[in-house]
């Protein structure tokens, strides 16, 4: 996230110019329950490792300590991602949508970013068949 705080030109992601802000700079549209979905994608592949929720707070401790931080809802508390397994995300870079209701945290994921230990959450395809079975 050395980026980010260091100002200077702009960066080119997908030939776009990145608008420099700091996250007091915009207002996070927060959901009525005080949180925003997280896009995790893993820095220089663009593979998507998950989504979580994040909330204020998670946000804040996200840019002061450079590691991805979390709000989880069934258990109602904040969260380090990999903390406990050890496979700490080095948040690179925060990103904002253009409604600025969802973020992207582009990071450095060392191991699995899934709790079922696999690289990432998203491992499972869903198919028509699925859908109409309601499976989905």
């Amino acid at each position: 996230m050395a980026e980010s705080r260091q100002g200077g030109s702009p960066s080119t992601y997908a030939g776009e110019s990145l608008q420099q802000v700091t996250a007091g700079e915009t207002s996070i549209r927060y959901d009525d329950r005080g949180l925003v979905p997280v896009v995790v994608q893993q820095v220089g592949t663009g593979e998507v490792l998950m989504v979580a929720w994040a909330n204020d707070e998670a946000v804040r401790l996200t840019f002061s300590t450079g590691t991805s931080w979390f709000w989880s809802r069934s258990r109602r508390e904040l969260w380090n991602k990999g903390a406990t397994s050890g496979n700490m995300q080095q948040v690179r870079r925060v990103l904002v949508d253009c409604d600025a209701d969802t973020l992207l945290y582009e990071v450095d994921s060392p191991g699995p970013a899934c709790h079922t230990g696999k690289r990432s959450c998203f491992f499972r395809q869903l198919t028509a068949e699925d859908d109409a079975k309601g499976e989905c």
